[in-house]
């Protein structure tokens, strides 16, 4: 069991690549505890200047002596053993901390809200966060995207509640100790780390027994494999909700209505739950609202009421917070709308992330046609899941397959896009030439048309390319 330094230990704190979005957000929250921080990333962005304008001393360009003077070192994952301030920081026997350590510690003196799971983190957890700083707690959090409508990644609170993502990308989850744990779902990913399904299913295995005696497993009773762990957890002695379509689940949906972006529920309270809430009189349910398209965003949002019911928030200030929602960065964000074509971006890289964002643009676009603009993230998740994400594909009207982004891997012989564009049913395909394919997705949209880039690496980058080709008079509007 990890035991983190305290925050008087840490001294003066340096991230290495502090510009990336789980780094930065760390880094806010320890300027905001009164830490002294610096850090430095290869190239210059918005998230170092903010970081700066709070404090923060910022390096463009990284060299070793960005690192004197300091007492402990900041990496995540993709920070390289080469890395000269790394380099440096161990010839001189500094602490070197992995990005979920030096959240472990900032969370240390917190209750831990930990939302884990293989899709759905970004999204809950700033739901969690929106709806509890809408009821009046003022929650720390940190996230893996800009939370809408609060402008940052990541803020210090003085509550004492901490609402933190839970990355199992590679295991580092495990150096947290929530006292309420949220499990969205479970499933065979990140197979590069792990190896096989199995070492993943035990990974969040290990995860909930990080839990205390009085603490609480959240967990969705929709998935198979975030519902064995709740099963597993409440035999166990855990005090355990359950949450989702399910007919047993403690906080059930009822069926859900959508009108474009505007998605509406009931929720029914059942078993111990039943008595903690506030229903309404006449229908015994308790009305939920939100401006994100989608059933996956209602479950996302009934994990959040779970979470409030664990935490004794007034249920209806819960529900009325989570109808101002307005979504997280790269969570089917909307980038503009021309010639009556409305652009979006998703970060899915999954295929059951694929098909939940599909789903959701299908219900937003109504008897209008849905293009996608696919980007598959690694050879590996490429390899592995190539007929699922053709199958999840095929949701949409026309897709076009971009290269892959290979992130931290290198080429595999045998695997590139048309592993998943020769099981595609759909019109156009691999689209080796980026700015081709965005031409010919904006010829073929018309008003009322939605075109969505998809994937966890530079696909974004085409969201403001797409608006402005549509505009330039590339659709048929």
């Amino acid at each position: 069991m990890y035991t983190p330094p305290t925050l008087a230990e840490l001294g003066r704190v340096h991230f290495i690549g502090m510009g990336g979005a789980g780094m930065s957000a760390i880094a806010r929250i320890m300027v905001g505890q009164g830490l002294a921080v610096s850090g430095s990333d290869a190239k210059d962005s918005a998230g170092l200047a903010q970081l700066a304008a709070l404090g923060a001393t910022v390096y463009v360009g990284q060299v070793a002596a960005n690192v004197n003077g300091v007492d402990t070192v900041v990496v995540s994952t993709a920070i390289r053993e080469d890395n000269p301030e790394l380099l440096a920081a161990r010839m001189a026997g500094l602490r070197v901390l992995h990005r979920s350590q030096a959240l472990a510690a900032a969370m240390a003196d917190d209750t831990v809200v930990a939302v884990a799971g293989t899709h759905g983190k970004t999204t809950t957890t700033s739901m969690i966060t929106v709806m509890l700083r809408g009821a009046g707690v003022d929650a720390s959090f940190a996230v893996g995207g800009t939370v809408q409508g609060l402008g940052v990644n990541a803020a210090h609170g003085a509550a004492g509640v901490f609402v933190a993502e839970a990355d199992e990308s590679d295991a580092s989850f495990l150096n947290y100790r929530p006292k309420i744990a949220v499990v969205t779902n479970l499933e065979a990913d990140h197979l590069d780390y792990y190896g096989t399904p199995e070492a993943v299913f035990a990974a969040f295995g290990q995860f909930v027994t990080l839990i205390p005696r009085d603490g609480t497993l959240v967990a969705c009773a929709d998935d198979a494999g975030s519902a064995d762990l709740a099963a597993r957890a409440a035999a166990s002695g855990i005090h355990t909700i359950t949450y989702g379509f399910a007919q047993d689940a403690d906080v059930r949906l009822l069926p859900g209505s959508h009108d474009g972006l505007v998605t509406t529920a009931s929720i029914v309270l059942q078993g111990s739950q039943a008595t903690a809430s506030k229903p309404d009189a006449e229908s015994g349910t308790l009305a939920l609202r939100l401006q994100v398209p989608g059933n996956h965003n209602l479950s996302n949002a009934a994990a959040a009421v779970a979470v409030a019911l664990a935490l004794g928030v007034d249920t209806q200030d819960a529900l009325t917070a989570l109808g101002t929602f307005a979504g997280a960065a790269r969570r089917f964000e909307a980038k503009g709308v021309a010639r009556g074509v409305a652009v979006y971006d998703d970060y899915a890289h999954h295929p059951t992330e694929v098909t939940a964002a599909l789903l959701a643009a299908r219900t937003v676009a109504g008897a209008h046609k849905v293009h996608v603009l696919f980007q598959p993230h690694l050879f590996s998740r490429t390899a592995e899941f190539a007929t699922e994400f053709a199958q999840a594909l095929d949701l949409a009207d026309t897709v076009a397959v971009l290269d892959i982004y290979a992130a931290r891997e290198d080429p595999v012989a045998g695997v590139s896009s048309e592993l998943i564009t020769s099981s595609l049913r759909k019109p156009f395909g691999y689209a080796p030439d980026p700015l081709a394919a965005v031409a010919r997705l904006c010829q073929g949209a018309v008003a009322g048309d939605i075109i969505l880039t998809v994937g966890a690496g530079d696909v974004t980058e085409f969201g403001p390319i797409l608006v402005a080709t549509l505009a330039a008079g590339g659709g048929n509007g």
